[in-house]
């Protein structure tokens, strides 16, 4: 996948790439690292991924010819089974993979300037021969100040917690740079099972304070506190290049039938803002009854949909697919981009958050665990962008078919007072991020500063 020849005399720098090896954090990493061999044709970037990953990635979009792979052996548990036991799965990434990503990187020609990290891997600060390092931030410049800011709400008394249902109400409005809060939209490491991988959170922040320079993946209007707050507070390079999205490939979409995926295709046969998008990630899933509940709210809503996930079709459609599709996977972005998606239900990952603002759709949030939490909060309070399903107490409760349609039946309502407004507020959002995006915007300066930061190495 990629290929050197005729690259190595025209070369003025060599980027190894080292992502965590988790779908929401693989993407973005590939994605920005895309746009740099396609803004400066004279890198070579290396990307280093687990042998299983390599094989997730063969079938999509071929990269720029100055982009290459190169494999270790699968030394942590699948990507498929991964969710069954995280915190085993984190402390394999943290102790199995630094010796044979050494390994690669000793071998590869011309050596590396730069290694572009996950600061979740946090041994990437560390790899042999002091190569000077750029940790990308996967999650949002909120979660990033909100773990930087932990011990702050430990000096407070806001953590650790001791009944999130009696304590998640509590508003929290000293994290700098970060909109008041309340503590039940803080992420999940901070209480409950989540604090088992609370460890890694900090030490992530940690490690990525220590780098040569720090990325964030964010939308400049969204989040422009947060990061100048960061900014003055940091003692190194901080650039937010953006979404990370590939756009340009949304822009080379065809009218043609040849190569149309069937999704499309059903898309394609839909009235205009009539399809509500559903997604729940590709880690952590939602209980077998609350799943029931959201079918059967659904249905009685009346609305077309399409689905994305891995339960069978006819568990959720019956085996009528008149009013709605159910795939295993989807090309995400441009299903957002397709003009029949009038909504979409999200689990507030940050790359799934980005998509749905870039493309205009106003969400339905149904955060489950990590940043999602806070991501769903910046969705629905700071950005008026979309509608919460739930989570107003700290002890989750089983939302029934009943609130579900109705909730639905209101926000694909096209004509209403709050739905004309939340459109409007969608759309202007829109805007901002694809101004941000082109040439000559905010994250277009930013990808331009890093390439000459980089390129004095």
């Amino acid at each position: 996948m990629g290929s050197t020849l005729g690259l190595e005399a025209a070369l003025t720098a060599h980027l190894v790439a080292i992502p965590f090896p988790g779908r929401g954090h693989i993407n973005p990493m590939i994605n920005f690292c895309k746009m740099l061999a396609t803004k400066q044709p004279h890198f070579l970037i290396t990307l280093i991924v687990t042998e299983e990953w390599l094989g997730f990635l063969s079938s999509e979009t071929k990269p720029p010819d100055n982009i290459q792979f190169q494999t270790i052996p699968n030394v942590i548990p699948s990507e498929l089974v991964r969710a069954a036991d995280h915190p085993g799965f984190i402390k394999a990434t943290s102790t199995e993979m630094k010796a044979p990503v050494e390994l690669v990187i000793e071998g590869l020609q011309p050596k590396p300037v730069v290694i572009l990290y996950d600061p979740f891997l946090t041994w990437g600060l560390s790899i042999q021969g002091n190569i000077p390092t750029a940790a990308f931030w996967p999650m949002s410049a909120t979660a990033f100040s909100m773990v930087l800011h932990y011990h702050l709400l430990c000096q407070n008394r806001h953590l650790p917690l001791l009944n999130l249902s009696e304590q998640g109400e509590t508003q929290i409005d000293y994290i700098p740079g970060v909109p008041s809060t309340r503590i039940l939209d803080l992420p999940t490491p901070f209480y409950g099972k989540g604090q088992q991988v609370l460890y890694k959170c900090l030490e992530a922040v940690s490690c990525a304070q220590k780098s040569n320079h720090l990325l964030f993946s964010s939308i400049s209007d969204l989040e422009e506190q947060v990061i100048n707050s960061l900014k003055s507070q940091l003692s190194l390079p901080i650039y937010n290049i953006g979404p990370a999205i590939p756009y340009f490939q949304i822009k080379s979409t065809t009218c043609n039938n040849q190569g149309v995926p069937g999704y499309i295709k059903w898309l394609d046969n839909q009235a205009e803002n009539s399809v509500l998008y559903i997604s729940q990630g590709s880690f952590l899933s939602l209980s077998d009854d609350q799943v029931k509940e959201i079918v059967a709210g659904i249905h009685d809503a009346g609305v077309h949909y399409l689905w994305v996930t891995r339960i069978e079709a006819s568990k959720i459609n019956g085996g009528n697919s008149d009013r709605g599709m159910v795939v295993p996977w989807c090309d995400q972005l441009r299903v957002l981009s397709h003009p029949s998606v009038g909504g979409f239900w999200t689990h507030c990952g940050w790359n799934s958050t980005k998509e749905g603002v870039f493309a205009g759709v106003p969400m339905i949030t149904s955060p489950l665990a990590w940043d999602q939490v806070p991501n769903s909060k910046m969705i629905v309070d700071d950005w008026g962008a979309g509608w919460r399903v739930k989570r107003e107490t700290g002890v989750e409760t089983l939302m029934k078919r009943d609130e579900i349609t109705m909730l639905v039946e209101r926000f694909m309502d096209l004509e209403s007072v709050e739905g004309k407004e939340l459109r409007k507020r969608v759309k202007q959002l829109k805007e901002n991020s694809q101004k941000a995006t082109a040439q000559g915007g905010s994250a277009d300066h930013a990808i331009h500063a890093f390439i000459r930061d980089i390129t004095k190495y």
